[in-house]
C-alpha cells in the first residue's frame, strides 16, 4: 500500500512494509590515479557509477581496506592499466543493485569482499567475490577483512596445515594479516610465538592471544624460540622478510616436518633450506572461501584491528601513512 507524505512542499512516496531502495546516482566520487607514481598521484575524481553486468552486484561502499599491495599497484599499474584507475582491492558496504543471474543477495544486504575498485562511492563486483558481514564485525572492520582474512586463514589452514598442540612462529604479527593469523592459529589449538617491532605491537599481539611475544628487532629471538619450543617449532608464518625471519626459520624442528609459509610479494624472500617445506602462496577468493572465513571469524570471535581511518578525500594521505610502516592492523578509507 502506498501513501503520499507532503513535507516542505515536496511529495515523498513511501511504500509501507517494503521501503524503496535509495536511487543510485549517475556519477560518484572515487580515489583514482591518472599515472603511476607516489601517493601524490592519487586524487578525487567524479566518475560514472559502474553498470552491473550478469553475475554482479553494485555495492554502495562504506569502507575500503588499504593493504601494502595498493602501493605497488599505484607505483606499477601495468601496461594494460586504463586511466583514471580506481584503487581499492577490498571493502564493505550495502548492496544497491543486483544484476541478472545473481541469487543469494538482495538490495540492502550488508556485504564485504574483494575483486573490485573499492576506493569509490560505488563498485560493481562479481557476486561470488562477496559475502554477508559476519556477526560481531562492524562495517569499518569488514572493510579491512577480506584479503587479510583470507590470507591469514589460508596460510594457517592450507599452507601450514597447523594442528592442535603444534607450535608456530608468526613473524610480523601486527599487520592486517598477522593480527588475524594469531587468532586463527589459537582457534586451531596451536601455541603461538608472535614477533612485533614495538611495545605497542607486542601489547596488541598479547591481547589477541599470542602465548609468547618477542621484539623481532631488539629482542633475543633465538633464546625466546628455544624456550618456547626446545625441540624446534613446527611452523613459521613469515609476514616480513629479512634477518629476523631467517632466525625464525633457524628455530624449526630438524626432522623434515618443519614448514614455512610466506605470502607472494614479500621481500626479501627467505633462503631455501634443506629438509623443510617452504610454501610461497597467494590468497584465493570465492564464495566457498569467504564462507570458510566467516565461519572462522565467528568461531574465534575475531577482532579486526584498524591501524588508522581516513575519509575518501584523504586517500593520498592514507597512502603516505601506509608507506610510513609500523601499522597495528590495517588502514581503512571511510567512504560515506
Amino acid at each position: 500500500m502506498r501513501h503520499l507524505i507532503f513535507a516542505a512542499g515536496l511529495a515523498l512516496a513511501v511504500t509501507v512494509g517494503n521501503a524503496a531502495a535509495p536511487e543510485v546516482p549517475d556519477t560518484m566520487l572515487a580515489a583514482a590515479i591518472d599515472r603511476a607514481g607516489g601517493p601524490e598521484v592519487l586524487s578525487i575524481h567524479q566518475l560514472p557509477v559502474p553498470k552491473v553486468k550478469a553475475g554482479e552486484v553494485l555495492i554502495a561502499v562504506r569502507a575500503a581496506g588499504i593493504g601494502a599491495w595498493e602501493a605497488s599497484t599505484r607505483e606499477h599499474p601495468g601496461e594494460r592499466a586504463r586511466f583514471p584507475m580506481i584503487l581499492g582491492s577490498d571493502g564493505a558496504g550495502t548492496v544497491a543493485e543486483v544484476g541478472p543471474d545473481v541469487t543469494g543477495f538482495k538490495v540492502g544486504d550488508e556485504v564485504y569482499g574483494g575483486g573490485g575498485a573499492f576506493d569509490a562511492e560505488y563498485v560493481a563486483v562479481a557476486a561470488d567475490k562477496i559475502a554477508r558481514i559476519p556477526k560481531g564485525i562492524d562495517m569499518t572492520q569488514a572493510g579491512a577483512l577480506a584479503i587479510s582474512g583470507l590470507s591469514a586463514l589460508q596460510g594457517i589452514d592450507d599452507a601450514l596445515q597447523l594442528k592442535k598442540g603444534e607450535a608456530v612462529i608468526i613473524h610480523g604479527a601486527t599487520g592486517g594479516v598477522g593480527t588475524l593469523a594469531i587468532q586463527f592459529a589459537k582457534l586451531r589449538g596451536a601455541k603461538v610465538l608472535a614477533t612485533a617491532s614495538s611495545e605497542e605491537g607486542m601489547a596488541l599481539a598479547r591481547r589477541l592471544g599470542a602465548d609468547v611475544v618477542v621484539n623481532g628487532r631488539a629482542g633475543d629471538l633465538g633464546s625466546a624460540i628455544r624456550l618456547f619450543a626446545p625441540q624446534g617449532v613446527d611452523a613459521v608464518f613469515g609476514l616480513a622478510g629479512g634477518d629476523a625471519l631467517e632466525r625464525c626459520i633457524d628455530g624449526l624442528r630438524r626432522d623434515g616436518r618443519g614448514r614455512v609459509a610466506y605470502l607472494y610479494g614479500m621481500e626479501p624472500l627467505p633462503k631455501p633450506r634443506f629438509a623443510m617445506r617452504m610454501v610461497l602462496y597467494s590468497f584465493i577468493s570465492g564464495a566457498d572461501e569467504l564462507r570458510r572465513l566467516n565461519t572462522a571469524v565467528t568461531a574465534a570471535k575475531a577482532q579486526v584491528p584498524i591501524a588508522a581511518k581516513f575519509p575518501l578525500a584523504q586517500a593520498a594521505e592514507a597512502h603516505r601513512r601506509l608507506e610510513s610502516g609500523h601499522l597495528l592492523g590495517k588502514i581503512v578509507l571511510e567512504i560515506r
